[in-house]
């Protein structure tokens, strides 16, 4: 793979996601999208698949998702015939819960490794066993302060090229792109890890 020029990249299609998405595909490295069905996931989902039906959808299952978001992530690959790949903690949460009761709130310091257990350490096998060279995230720049700083790829240390294709996209750009396209949504979710709104989840702090 040559030399990625990252400015000229982000400076010419950094805000064409279905433009963005070709050119990261067809660079011809493995890839993957990661999911975690939250709000308007599929629109990623849909954009990536549509390019290469193939291509690993991961999905860190935490275990404490809604009974909505398991039925929407069901209808979601079912509807777009996703190559859904699941990675759960080591522990189920019964286990997790009935050691260590319930979910520790953020100012606990038991949270760290708590994400660590549900998040972190699924996604690292994650990347373990698909081994990819392109991640697609469906980040957006509204969702934390972190991701307002972040470019549409960038390349992480490890070398793992990080795509973005909606990170300018606004909720509205997000629906009518559902809407036009039949796509099913889903607003009852929650991230244990995050427990508010605004907050970064640790995983793509951590990579």
């Amino acid at each position: 793979m040559s030399t990625i020029d990252l400015a000229k990249i982000n400076a010419d299609i950094g805000r064409d996601a279905p433009a963005l998405v070709k050119w990261a595909l067809g660079l011809n490295q493995p890839a993957i999208v990661t999911t975690n069905f939250r709000p308007f996931e599929a629109v990623i989902l849909h954009l990536v698949t549509q390019v290469n039906p193939d291509v690993p959808v991961v999905w860190m299952d935490n275990g404490y998702n809604t009974e909505a978001t398991y039925r929407f992530a069901d209808e979601v690959t079912k509807q777009l015939k996703l190559n859904l790949k699941i990675y759960l903690p080591r522990r189920s949460r019964a286990h997790r819960e009935a050691v260590e009761g319930p979910t520790p709130a953020l100012d606990d310091p038991r949270h760290a490794a708590f994400t660590e257990e549900v998040k972190l350490e699924p996604f690292a096998r994650a990347l373990r066993e698909t081994a990819p060279k392109v991640w697609f995230t469906a980040l957006r720049a509204t969702d934390t302060a972190v991701r307002a700083q972040m470019d549409p790829v960038s390349i992480n240390p490890d070398g793992l090229i990080k795509v973005a294709p909606l990170l300018h996209w606004t909720s509205k750009d997000l629906y009518h792109y559902c809407e036009l396209h039949g796509l099913p949504n889903n607003f009852d979710y929650v991230d244990p890890t995050k427990g508010e709104e605004n907050r970064e989840c640790g995983l793509h702090l951590a990579h």
